[in-house]
């Protein structure tokens, strides 16, 4: 008798552990509201993307049929064959692919010890400073534009490609995402360096780099697909045809009358498939550099 009753009041208890751990009908009901919502919203943002690709792979007739069809009758990869065979994107494959890797390894080496500085080191104003930095992240694009492009001009510069390299290498925003990083590292690990007799340029190169990883990584990815997606500074900066990067070869495609939107679909995709793959690869370093950086928040 006493072990049943002792049995029966283990499994009450227990019992109240688990409804304790499934959590309140109210809270359920919260869950399922939310990720219901998150599907609906992944479902309204992914349609746009299986349209182009299914655009990507029509006929010009089917283009324009309706109702629209979201599987084409007839598979057309001969579309893609001629977006390659009507312009030279191998060279506007060159070119963008050169300058967004210049663009995202200078924007590291720059923003990090730049970062570094306004994160470890104590020099007069350094707050000051770091909050005009922060300032000129709210001046739009479009206010600069006019003034950089004089620059540009007086150095010679319009109509090459080191007018789309220099100056996105000073970003703003990377050096505040790097620092807000270097402030949680803990100061033990640059004191015990100091000890050893490191110093400032040692301690950044082989204490704080190398477990910065995510972050860097974090920056690299929103660099490379600002840099890879970028249409409006090539298109002021760049005349050449052999100069000119994907985004401005696949507008040529856009004619004033007419366009053919299958081609352009398959253009889009051949120039957006680079992203998603750089995204797949670095996602985990992606996520956990916004969640430890504090961007979060």
């Amino acid at each position: 008798m006493i072990k049943s009753e002792v049995n029966i009041n283990h499994i009450k208890q227990t019992g109240v552990i688990i409804n304790k751990k499934k959590g309140s009908p109210r809270k359920i009901l919260g869950k399922i509201t939310l990720h219901l919502t998150l599907i609906f919203t992944s479902i309204l943002m992914i349609i746009p993307f299986l349209w182009m690709i299914s655009s990507s792979l029509k006929s010009t007739n089917e283009m324009y049929s309706f109702p629209p069809t979201w599987i084409p009758k007839q598979i057309l990869w001969e579309n893609y064959l001629y977006m390659f065979q009507s312009a030279p994107w191998g060279l506007y494959f060159f070119n963008t692919t050169k300058i967004t890797v210049l663009v995202v390894i200078g924007q590291l080496i720059l923003c990090s010890m730049a970062a570094y500085a306004f994160a470890r080191l104590k020099f007069p104003g350094r707050n000051l400073i770091f909050l005009i930095l922060l300032g000129t992240m709210m001046i739009p694009y479009h206010v600069t534009m006019i003034p950089t492009f004089k620059i540009m001009k007086e150095l010679n510069w319009l109509n090459t490609h080191y007018s789309l390299i220099i100056p996105p290498l000073f970003n703003a925003f990377g050096i505040f995402l790097l620092r807000q990083f270097f402030m949680t590292i803990p100061n033990e690990l640059e004191e015990a360096a100091k000890i050893d007799g490191c110093s400032y340029p040692r301690i950044f190169l082989h204490v704080i780099l190398p477990i910065s990883t995510p972050a860097l990584t974090t920056l690299a990815i929103f660099t490379f697909m600002s840099q890879w997606n970028d249409f409006l500074a090539p298109l002021i900066y760049i005349n050449d045809d052999n100069l000119k990067t994907l985004t401005l070869g696949l507008a040529t495609f856009q004619g004033t009358y007419t366009t053919q939107w299958n081609y352009l679909m398959a253009g889009s995709f051949i120039v957006l498939l680079p992203v998603l793959v750089v995204y797949a690869f670095a996602q985990r370093y992606f996520i956990e550099g916004i969640v430890m950086s504090g961007l979060k928040e």
